[in-house]
């Protein structure tokens, strides 16, 4: 179906626009598309009539009633007309239903017509003005929908940020805790290899030369150890920080600066004068009494961290502990030293029998214990020689041995054998210490025979004898068990004949035994060094000749333990 209108005035626009509002109507073009087309129509028209002349418009409705067609609108200009090259304005739309033609595209010339026309026009537009107000409501709606979720991005961006930021005050936190927890544990490390090698040492002098090495320069750039015994020879050349002087009277850790240092339990003090532009931190070096002295530093860079300055307390009071122990030591020592050299009595001088002793206290730990060696005569005008090793270490050691060695001089004046004198020093140690042990070797010379040599032992490494040709021999013979230990014994006595020439060594176990070996390779050792040398150098100088004995044997020793040696060499004329 075709229709066509020819339009030169404004009421043949009306009319051809209500025309095709109802053809489109009849044809179930949807009311938004049907005012879509009207409005269109409209406004060319408007535009045609604005340029004038006569326009065509052209209605085509393709595809049979029975079938869903398409309405195509055509407004041209008539070919008579001035314009008549401008291109055409069309537009195209579904039409879902079917209906009479004729009636639906006839259109009235009486105006109430074309006002009921535009009315019916209008009530499109009131539809089309409805279904954009469900549109608008419709885009608040997203609109609001779109806010909403909007402000709840921005909440859940918000919540991240905050997570976020609590992440990385967690991250920070953690960080920070396991730098803290470092450093305490690196502090803590400190402090017990410092301490480990303070208390390694026994001599006070050496503890006050390793402190400034373990603190400089990671701690301290500097380090002064003030001793108050020691006062008397510095004080002439080194002044002390007043500072230092507050800290040994009060005894109290002092900063000297000029700044406050905030140090846990340490006073500020102002600048030192000696040099006020260091800070100073004072510090006592404690001892159940009274302070040793004061420990003064300086810092490494500008000031200490808090938590340094109670490590570097707590290292000054170990350190002090440390030297007041080894100053005991070294008290205790030295009395014991003194004691026991004093009763180290010089050997006596007999016709033909020459006698070499050599004591050398240990140069490792606690090096004064209980051996000794003794030589005199009896009565009769027989020699005796002993040498022995109470158990144990220190003063109370070297008291003990006093006592044995008195006690022995007093039994041996009513001449008793050695084996007699042995057993009797076995039930008075017994007696007066019965939770400490000795051992000892006695060996007596007779006085009309002395080639004749009785000898006994009790728990002692045995006697080593040189023969005058060299060889040399272990006298090994059943000994007696150690003195004083809880068993009633009665030690026995051997005999050895002895030629001119003849070497007899005595000896504690210091100078053969070794942690590493045992005591046996040491005898060994010993026997054979004794068998290097020959005859005539020991008849000329058994005291080099004891000298030259030990050098080989204690090459290899630590030194723990006291060295006792005594020669017996009787006089001949063999060459070997």
């Amino acid at each position: 179906m075709m229709r066509t209108w020819q339009i030169t005035t404004v009421t043949d626009a009306a009319r051809a626009r209500i025309a095709l509002a109802r053809l489109a109507a009849a044809y179930g073009v949807p009311t938004l598309e049907r005012t879509r087309l009207s409005a269109g129509l409209s406004a060319h028209l408007r535009q045609c009539l604005t340029k004038g002349g006569t326009w065509r418009l052209t209605l085509n409705l393709a595809g049979s009633p029975a079938e869903e067609g398409l309405l195509h609108a055509v407004v041209t200009p008539s070919p008579e007309a001035a314009c008549s090259g401008e291109p055409p304005w069309e537009v195209t739309v579904t039409c879902p239903e079917a209906a009479e033609a004729a009636e639906a595209g006839t259109v009235a010339e009486d105006p109430a017509a074309l006002a009921e026309a535009l009315l019916g026009a209008d009530e499109d537009t009131a539809v089309v003005l409805d279904k954009l107000t469900e549109q608008e409501d419709l885009v608040a709606f997203h609109r609001e929908e779109l806010h909403q979720t909007n402000q709840g991005v921005l909440a859940l961006h918000a919540e991240l940020d905050a997570a976020g930021r609590a992440q990385r005050e967690a991250f920070a936190a953690e960080r920070s805790a396991r730098n803290e927890a470092e450093s305490a544990r690196r502090r803590l490390t400190f402090l017990a290899d410092a301490s480990a090698v303070l208390t390694a040492s026994l001599n006070h002098e050496e503890i006050v030369r390793r402190l400034p090495d373990l603190l400089v320069p990671e701690y301290a750039s500097s380090v002064d150890v003030w001793l108050f015994e020691h006062d008397e020879e510095r004080k002439r050349s080194t002044p002390h920080p007043a500072a230092a002087v507050l800290a040994a009277r009060t005894g109290r850790p002092q900063y000297a600066a000029d700044h406050p240092g905030n140090l846990p339990g340490v006073d500020d003090q102002p600048p030192s004068a000696l040099d006020p532009g260091r800070p100073l931190l004072c510090i006592p070096l404690p001892t159940r009494r009274a302070p040793l002295g004061v420990l003064t530093l300086t810092p490494p860079g500008a000031r200490w961290d808090p938590d340094d300055a109670v490590m570097l307390i707590e290292l000054t009071r170990r350190a002090s502990i440390a030297i007041d122990n080894a100053r005991r030591f070294e008290h205790n020592r030295d009395i014991a030293e003194t004691l026991q050299r004093a009763l180290l009595t010089d050997l006596p001088s007999t016709p033909g029998l020459s006698l070499a002793a050599r004591y050398l206290p240990a140069t490792y730990g606690l090096n004064i214990g209980g051996d000794w060696y003794d030589a005199f005569r009896q009565r009769d005008g027989g020699l005796i020689t002993v040498i022995g090793d109470v158990t144990g270490h220190g003063l109370h050691a070297a008291v003990m041995m006093s006592q044995l060695r008195t006690a022995l001089r007093a039994y041996a004046v009513d001449g008793d054998s050695p084996g007699r004198l042995l057993t009797r020093l076995h039930r008075f140690l017994h007696h007066l210490q019965p939770d400490l042990y000795a051992t000892a070797v006695i060996a007596r010379f007779h006085p009309d025979e002395p080639s004749t040599l009785t000898w006994a032992a009790a728990g002692h490494p045995p006697p080593v004898l040189r023969l005058p040709d060299g060889t040399v021999r272990t006298l090994d013979a059943k000994p007696g068990a150690m003195l004083g230990i809880p068993l009633t014994q009665e030690i026995a006595d051997h005999t050895e004949q002895l030629s001119p020439g003849s070497t007899l060594a005595l000896y504690t176990d210091g100078l053969v035994e070794r942690r590493a070996q045992g005591i046996d390779p040491g005898i060994e050792r010993l026997a054979q060094a004794l068998g290097r040398f020959r005859s005539q150098d020991l008849d000329a100088d058994l005291e080099s000749a004891a000298d030259r004995l030990l050098d080989p044997l204690l090459s290899d020793s630590q030194r723990d333990d006291d060295v006792c040696l005594l020669l017996c060499h009787l006089q001949g004329d063999a060459r070997s």
